[in-house]
């Protein structure tokens, strides 16, 4: 199986040159990604798995000119800068949210300097429709002009902007992403549902634990889930199996529709979200039966996710009364616990869901459909930890195009290194 991304695991060190010590402030924003904890499994002559994840999209200009213009960067005045001091930045626009993320390389890692994220809800009705509506496209399109600026103030050397499950579902997806290219200069990518794993791998698998045999990390979106099964022998994992299914916290809520007010209604809905979860997943949890069988113990087995759903979840689970990034990000936590909240959730009312910390109006009608698939997760690959992941697509995007900068970077100083070399005198 090929890797997830040759080169992703560096982004890129300037030998020689000694690192100016970093203000406390750009501290607190650096991406905490520890060590790569790489495992010491003996799987790597596994069968190569049936959908292979297609290579990495190129990368997106950053942002065209307002009412259109050529498919090349802007002249950026920082574009002349060192490798080092280069600003990139991801867009990751999916069902449910919009974020961005603009970050600097940092040694092997990246420094946050901006960030943005809203709930825009582009799914909204899709499911019903098929459509994309005018109300989701118009908060989309406002979350989208906020990154533009964001962008153009931070002088942004080099972006990417993908859109997931709700374009990709949509009749009118394209002309929503030629709309945005339109008003907001930003050329959308409408990437695979396979290539939706890969980038949610790659910005993750850094916080997976120590461990042999392989290793399962999950993606729980606005529109899809993705599960991808790992081997994690190399720094950069491989890929071993993986599958998308339609179902994420937006489309699954609005597949089961209104659910009456009463504790037997609630309970109906949610048995009926974990079947549909469970059928859509039912290939892949066979296929991958006989990987967690091969598991010595259920204390080695390893899973990983990364979503609002496990974030929220986790914050639950601390006790936090209100989202903590840096409590949450890489925390490890007892699935039987996830449980538990999982589905106290399920039967709460709306009106109580509202009350709990971290979950709130926002997230109150969804959050139930999330506890349905991740407890369909813990059916298919049974552990007693999970860790949790608050980093996923836009960090992998990010990951790729500084390795990508980085080997380019390598190239030209190589090339003008042997073009200053003496020449032989005859």
């Amino acid at each position: 199986m090929a890797d997830i991304e040759a080169s992703a695991g560096k982004a890129g060190k300037r030998p020689g040159r000694r690192r100016r010590r970093k203000p406390a402030a750009a501290k607190a924003a650096a991406n905490r990604a520890p060590a790569r904890p790489a495992g010491t499994g003996a799987g790597s002559a596994r069968a190569a798995p049936t959908h292979p994840p297609p290579p990495a999209s190129p990368p997106e200009p950053v942002v065209a000119p307002r009412g259109g213009g050529t498919n090349q960067a802007l002249p950026f005045p920082n574009r002349a800068l060192p490798f080092h001091r280069q600003a990139y930045a991801a867009i990751d626009l999916g069902t449910n949210n919009c974020r961005l993320l603009i970050a600097r390389p940092s040694g092997d890692h990246f420094v946050v300097i901006d960030a943005f994220s809203r709930v825009v809800r582009l799914g909204e009705g899709l499911a019903q429709s098929g459509r994309l509506s005018d109300a989701a496209m118009d908060r989309a399109l406002a979350a989208l002009h906020v990154c533009a600026d964001k962008l153009r103030r931070r002088n942004v050397h080099l972006a990417r902007s993908v859109a997931t499950e709700a374009c990709r579902r949509a009749s009118n997806g394209a002309e929503f992403i030629e709309r945005v290219r339109r008003e907001t200069g930003i050329r959308l990518d409408i990437i695979t549902a396979q290539e939706e794993a890969r980038l949610a791998v790659l910005g993750c698998h850094i916080l997976l634990e120590h461990g042999e045999g392989p290793a399962m990390i999950f993606d729980i979106g606005g529109g899809s889930t993705e599960m991808v099964l790992v081997d994690t022998t190399d720094p950069v994992p491989r890929i071993l199996d993986w599958q998308s299914v339609p179902w994420g916290v937006v489309s699954l809520t609005e597949s089961i529709g209104p659910i009456a007010d009463t504790p037997e209604a609630r309970a109906q809905a949610y048995t009926e979200m974990r079947r549909m979860v469970r059928e859509g997943f039912a290939a892949f949890a066979a296929r991958v039966a006989t990987e967690h069988a091969a598991q010595k113990d259920l204390s080695s087995v390893r899973l990983l996710g990364t979503s609002g759903t496990v974030t929220t979840l986790a914050s639950l689970h601390l006790g936090l009364p209100q989202y903590d990034r840096s409590a949450v990000d890489g925390v490890i936590v007892p699935t039987e616990s996830m449980r538990e909240i999982s589905q106290r959730l399920a039967h709460y009312s709306v009106a109580q869901r509202i009350g709990v910390p971290c979950i709130g109006r926002e997230r109150a009608d969804l959050v139930v459909a999330g506890c349905a698939i991740l407890e369909t997760i813990f059916d298919i690959w049974p552990a007693e930890r999970l860790g949790i992941a608050d980093r996923g697509i836009r960090e992998g995007i990010l990951r790729s195009l500084m390795a990508t900068a980085s080997d380019a970077e390598k190239s030209r100083l190589a090339a003008r290194r042997r073009g200053s070399e003496p020449k032989d005198i005859k």
